[in-house]
């Protein structure tokens, strides 16, 4: 049975798809959004979500399958049904279940599945033919203000003179102090213009100057008069693609402390990585058969950890 494809039709034309036993697809509609850093636009598209607490069967999907199948609805739900168990089998099994267009589903650690949608298909038929682009950043001109010229007329008017021409020509100095005004005004604003020369002057050398201080750092080479002799170690590393899971921890050295307990207990552990939510996780062992893997997991979980797990997944 194409299950995924039968849901992947369906989410063109529905916001939930329900699979009766198993959980239910859901959509939502987003607005079209840009990226800040890199001024790439993308088009509206419904984001996919799944939640495994809806199982009532409402028909939809096996109605659905009824037609496409020319089947009746009855045979519809029974392999329905059918094909659920197998794949809550599958997901036991600690395998990760992918539905191609859709995402990946996969079983935690407390048993509840957990959903990576897919990005590969935008399933907002309003936005059938977009996609995105990148548009070249805006720049803008900084416009500099103009200078203002001081003229006699404007200082009068913010220092009012009440003496007549007569009193003003007998007291040639105010003509001088006038002037003085004038050209202490015309020379603040030319320093101020230096000024602003000199920073940018100084903003254009010291860019040129970390400019060749990383190209010398690139070229430059380290000589060692009395290099070291090479060492040879022999390192035993672990393999395999069965993977029986102690745990997982948002901190590396609580990691680390796991696999030091695990080691001193008398297991060959080690940490194989982080799982999609950043957790760095942490074996009991690896193990290349699926058979040796399912007996030690059964073996631990009777002894050791009921709660430990298998990941099936090529690490090395």
């Amino acid at each position: 049975m194409q299950l995924e494809q039968y849901i992947s039709d369906l989410l063109y034309r529905y916001d939930c798809v329900t699979v009766p036993e198993f959980g239910s697809f859901l959509t939502q509609r987003q607005s079209a959004q840009v990226h800040d850093s890199t001024n790439a636009f993308y088009a509206p598209t419904k984001s996919l979500a799944f939640n495994e607490q809806i199982q009532t069967n409402d028909g939809l999907l096996a109605r659905y399958i009824a037609d496409v199948e020319k089947i009746s609805f009855e045979t519809a739900l029974q392999n329905l049904s059918k094909h659920v168990k197998s794949l809550r089998s599958y997901l036991s099994e600690g395998k990760t279940l992918n539905f191609e267009n859709i995402g990946d589903l996969v079983y935690n650690q407390e048993g509840k599945i957990e959903f990576s949608p897919s990005y590969h298909i935008n399933y907002l038929t309003d936005a059938f033919g977009l996609s995105q682009f990148v548009s070249p950043a805006i720049t803008r001109d900084v416009i500099q203000p103009k200078e203002e010229v001081i003229t006699e007329e404007a200082i009068e008017k913010v220092i009012p003179i009440t003496e007549t021409i007569e009193e003003r020509n007998s007291k040639p100095y105010l003509k001088y102090a006038a002037v003085a005004v004038i050209a202490l005004g015309i020379s603040g604003l030319g320093f101020n213009n230096y000024l602003n020369t000199v920073n940018q002057h100084n903003q254009i050398a010291q860019e040129e100057a970390n400019t060749k201080l990383d190209s010398q750092i690139q070229e430059a080479t380290f000589v060692i008069n009395n290099p070291l002799p090479a060492i040879t170690l022999q390192v035993n590393k672990q393999s395999g693609q069965y993977h029986i899971v102690a745990g997982a921890f948002r901190e590396e050295k609580n990691s680390d402390k796991k696999v030091a307990q695990l080691q001193d207990e008398g297991f060959k552990a080690r940490k194989i990585g982080k799982n999609r939510h950043g957790l760095h996780q942490v074996a009991y062992a690896s193990y290349t058969s699926r058979e040796d893997a399912f007996e030690a997991l059964n073996t631990i979980r009777a002894e050791q950890n009921k709660d430990a797990w298998l990941l099936i997944k090529a690490i090395d």
